[in-house]
């Protein structure tokens, strides 16, 4: 199925390590929170004078084609978002009642795309230009979060310029000023902050947006060649050495690439080369996005991501002109797949994220989800970066836990402990990794130490896949730890989240259910070790709504020698 099947896979054994560090320290904190508090100072607000631009140097192309029902929605006078609405009359970008991501999406102005894509230029001009007035009325001359946040800022500057024959086609002079000015004065708030971005995602974006103002306000040769390095540093510490966003999340590869894939746009227009680094860049980065993929072409469920649709990857893919096979192994993103028949495998194979470069990690070690052709079969529940119309905070919370995965769950514990305040503590530090590639099959041997600090157990998966991809063996093993803690008894619990529209049926001898996809094949799985039953479950799809389903759960107890699972799915006919 996949056109990678001939990637040489590297063989041996391999140890995953969890980056060294942890959240931010109580010195980090203050200084982050000090520097926020200088912006409201007259120094910023001197930084911030400079010369008005007349007019910016040239208009991208935007390589990505907005939404036209959200865009016709705003016509109609109502933003949009996954659930969410505010009234454009009433939008004032900053103190409404709205999700994080909403809040982002609206103040990136990525709605201009959508909004580009209702109409002609006449119909929607008049409407982007109410809107970003409101902006400059609320946040131009006022520096404060999260209006002014570096990676906004960047990801702004893009969008204006993008569609700027939407926002500066008014032939009031006073209006286009105030534009170019915000745009003016965005850059070099830029220039002193975007290094005080979180490192990944938001600290490229704040850079890209730099470079791009260096690209398209007259003079900025200096400004260019300065956030060029900026640019370049920022991509070294955002992506790992295999090509994946250091948050660990696809829909965070997803934006990356786009993100990239604007700016490239950016040179296009000023007909300038895109420099090697630029270009190295999308070149590393859209195999692993392309590797988290599932038969359908949409993105698998990780750190908090939701199944973000095909039609949108292809679209952001096809806009960097890459051309490239999935990566099936990203030790350093920490994602292994397996390409067979129809059937698609997607593993996490390491630590949680940092917490100091992503937010809401969850504690998903060694789960996996699988498809067969266009189906999904086995899901994680996925979502927890979600919060909003649909879903609460509460729920949020639980969509991180390991119980929300497609894994072992000892002791109804997660591997990695997620704190009340949301950071993730202790838990997964290690994961020892093998793959072998046969003519076959394809075979996955991972462990973790998430559990033998507290129970004195590992817990040892193994994943094979066989060469047609009609059959997935899968052996859970939990082993007694070289810990100091002693192993004790502890109940455990595999679960198997199904995706919606599977119909789980239980054998006669309760060792076994038939799983029949709608429209689709019928699958079998069988388990030894355990005791299995069939329980509710959920599943959040590419809007961010819930949707019932069920989960297969295997239980059993682990003595202080350990414990054994065997199980497998076949597909018949």
């Amino acid at each position: 199925m996949d056109s990678d099947d001939h990637e040489e896979i590297p063989v041996g054994r391999r140890l995953v390590r969890a980056q060294a560090g942890g959240g931010e320290s109580l010195a980090e904190r203050l200084a982050s929170q000090f520097y926020r508090l200088t912006w409201r100072t007259p120094l910023h607000a001197l930084r911030l004078r400079g010369r008005y631009p007349l007019k910016l140097l040239a208009v991208p192309d935007d390589p990505v084609a907005g939404e036209p029902s959200t865009g016709l929605a705003i016509l109609r006078g109502e933003l949009t978002w996954r659930g969410e609405s505010v009234e454009c009359g009433r939008a004032d970008f900053g103190s409404e009642s709205i999700s994080p991501g909403f809040a982002n999406y609206l103040q990136r102005f990525q709605w201009l795309r959508d909004l580009a894509a209702a109409g002609p230029r006449a119909q929607v001009a008049p409407v982007a230009e109410m809107l970003t007035r409101r902006w400059l009325s609320n946040h131009a001359d006022r520096v404060s979060e999260p209006a002014w946040r570096p990676d906004l800022w960047g990801w702004r500057i893009l969008f204006w310029a993008t569609h700027a024959p939407l926002i500066l086609s008014s032939t009031d002079l006073v209006y286009r000023s105030a534009v170019l000015n915000g745009l003016a004065r965005g850059a070099r708030h830029l220039d002193r902050s975007a290094d005080r971005a979180p490192i990944g995602l938001q600290r490229i974006a704040a850079w890209a947006g730099i470079v791009a103002a260096g690209l398209l306000i007259t003079g900025g040769g200096p400004r260019r060649t300065f956030g060029e390095a900026g640019l370049a540093r920022a991509i070294n510490t955002g992506f790992s050495a295999d090509g994946g966003l250091v948050c660990r999340t696809p829909g965070g590869q997803l934006d990356a690439v786009m993100l990239l894939a604007m700016l490239s746009r950016v040179y296009d227009a000023r007909r300038i080369e895109l420099p090697a680094f630029l270009a190295s860049a999308l070149n590393l980065s859209v195999p692993p996005l392309l590797g988290v993929t599932l038969g359908d072409g949409g993105l698998s469920s990780w750190q908090g991501c939701l199944p973000i649709e095909a039609s949108q990857v292809e679209a952001i893919i096809a806009a960097t002109g890459v051309r490239t096979r999935p990566q099936r192994q990203a030790r350093d993103w920490g994602y292994q797949r397996a390409a067979a028949g129809q059937t698609v495998v997607v593993m996490d194979a390491a630590p949680p994220p940092d917490r100091r470069v992503a937010r809401g990690g969850c504690a998903s070690t060694l789960a996996f989800e699988l498809s067969d052709g266009a189906h999904r079969l086995i899901v994680n529940c996925g979502g927890a970066n979600a919060a909003g119309a649909f879903i609460s905070t509460g729920l949020a919370n639980g969509l991180r836990t390991t119980a929300a995965h497609s894994t072992l769950i000892l002791a109804d514990s997660n591997s990695t402990a997620i704190h009340a305040d949301g950071t993730l503590g202790r838990g997964v530090s290690e994961i020892a990794l093998e793959r072998q590639e046969n003519e076959g099959s394809s075979r996955i041997e991972a462990s973790h130490d998430g559990y033998a600090r507290r129970f004195g157990l590992i817990h040892k998966r193994t994943l094979l896949l066989s060469g047609d991809g009609r059959e997935l063996r899968g052996d859970d093993v939990l082993l007694p730890s070289k810990a100091k803690q002693k192993p004790m008894t502890s109940a455990f619990a595999i679960r198997f989240h199904l995706a919606p529209g599977i119909e789980a049926t239980p054998t006669a001898d309760g060792m076994g259910a038939l799983l029949r996809i709608e429209r689709g094949a019928l699958w079998q799985f069988r388990c030894r070790g355990g005791t299995l039953s069939i329980e509710e479950s959920l599943w959040i799809d590419g809007e961010a709504r819930p949707h019932n389903t069920v989960q297969l759960v295997v239980s059993g107890e682990a003595s202080p020698g350990g414990a054994s699972v065997g199980w497998a799915l076949r597909r018949a006919g």
